[in-house]
């Protein structure tokens, strides 16, 4: 029988560089942000990421500079950003679809691989052009939770895992064994096309986060009150404050992991080099399309997370591709200079992301044989603001 290779010894192999196991990609970010930036500096970021991220960097005490994106993959356009103003830059890898890391040049740059797991650049896989990588093991591998964070040296590897030791809450083995189970039930549920009255029943058991739209509630007198909370010998909040915001649909975050989880954990990366034809066959179909963001042609030979297509009418679309049991996630509507736009610098030019949020339909390329019914005839969104889609070539 092959030796279980654990999902530090994983993603270590993947990109030759020494690997720190988390409960989750969230608190890895978090690691990284306060391992190599200072409170009070400035983060070059994406208006369009996951609601926790801009938690997270608002806890490390740092300031959000939002980027302005490209309309071809709706990451940060790094022609057009402002490098030499900030002090550090987070990618997104949005979708899988590689933010452009050849050119930033300058500020530290710290990669969220959650989206790219399987992502390479000039044959090089991304979390291997920062100073660090953090990878979720919940995204592809489908794992339910666990992340890994690489850097080059032993010394940094030993400093994160001291300050991620500080950070963790012990772990439980029932929410261990209930994790482990719902994530199976999931994937269970999908593969036999029952994913649509797993949702319905998710719902009606209150198990998902309550939002406001696509973004949970921001309830900013709250969390202006939260970030004036320094954490003693940080001049920041610190994540305890701002909990109940870096937590959303993830209650466990900083909870330790025991051997269960891992144990799923490393199954479902074992899993990972059987779904990759079915993934890359997925995305080549869908490419084809002529609601296909622009940067997803470009990037056909990679196995995509998700596909973004840029549809007219998202929400009639939703509803018709959760009909066929493939249920639409990873929306990230308003960008957050709208969203929190008294907590960040805004963008320059805001549209492109107003734009780009309101109209990607991120679909799961493994379910592209689902999707395809549906997303055939849907209708291109309108063009970008400005006609910006040559702003970056693909």
């Amino acid at each position: 029988m092959r030796e279980q290779v654990s999902p530090e010894q994983f993603v270590a192999a993947r990109t030759g560089r020494e690997s720190v196991y988390l409960p989750s990609n969230r608190l890895g970010l978090y690691l990284a942000l306060r391992h190599w930036c200072t409170p009070g500096q400035r983060l070059l970021m994406s208006p369009i990421s996951a609601d926790e991220i801009l938690f997270l960097v608002l806890a490390a005490g740092l300031i959000p500079v939002i980027a302005p994106i490209s309309v071809l993959d709706g990451n940060i356009d790094a022609a057009r950003a402002l490098l030499g103003t900030v002090d550090a830059v987070l990618t997104t890898n949005l979708y899988g679809l590689p933010d452009d890391v050849l050119s930033m040049r300058g500020p530290v740059v710290i990669e969220d691989v959650a989206h790219a797991a399987e992502t390479s650049v000039d044959g090089r896989p991304l979390g291997t052009f920062g100073v660090a990588g953090v990878f979720s093991l919940s995204k592809h591998a489908g794992a339910g939770s666990g992340g890994v964070l690489v850097v080059d040296g032993a010394a940094d590897r030993r400093a994160l895992e001291h300050e991620r030791d500080l950070l963790l809450q012990p772990g439980v083995l029932r929410r261990d064994v209930l994790g482990v189970a719902t994530s199976a039930a999931r994937r269970l549920a999908l593969r036999l096309d029952m994913a649509r009255p797993a949702m319905l029943l998710a719902r009606a058991l209150g198990l998902q986060e309550r939002r406001e739209g696509y973004r949970i509630a921001l309830r900013p007198d709250e969390l202006r009150k939260a970030m004036g909370a320094a954490s003693p010998g940080f001049a920041a909040p610190g994540l305890p404050p701002l909990d109940s915001w870096v937590r959303a649909d993830l209650h466990d975050y900083r909870h330790a992991r025991g051997s269960v989880s891992r144990w799923y954990q490393s199954r479902c990366l074992a899993s990972l080099p059987r779904e990759r034809d079915r993934r890359l066959a997925g995305v080549a179909r869908l490419a084809e399309l002529p609601t296909a963001a622009g940067a997803v042609r470009a990037h056909a030979d990679q196995p995509l997370f998700r596909v973004p297509l840029l549809v007219a009418d998202r929400d009639h679309a939703i509803a018709a591709l959760e009909r066929r049991g493939v249920p639409t996630g990873y929306l990230y509507d308003p960008p957050y200079d709208t969203y929190a736009e008294a907590f960040v610098e805004p963008s320059p030019d805001p549209e492109p992301a107003r734009w780009w949020a309101r109209h990607v339909l991120p679909v799961d390329p493994v379910y592209a044989g689902r999707a395809l019914p549906v997303v055939e005839s849907l209708q291109p969104a309108p063009p970008p603001p400005g006609d910006r889609s040559l702003s970056r070539a693909a």
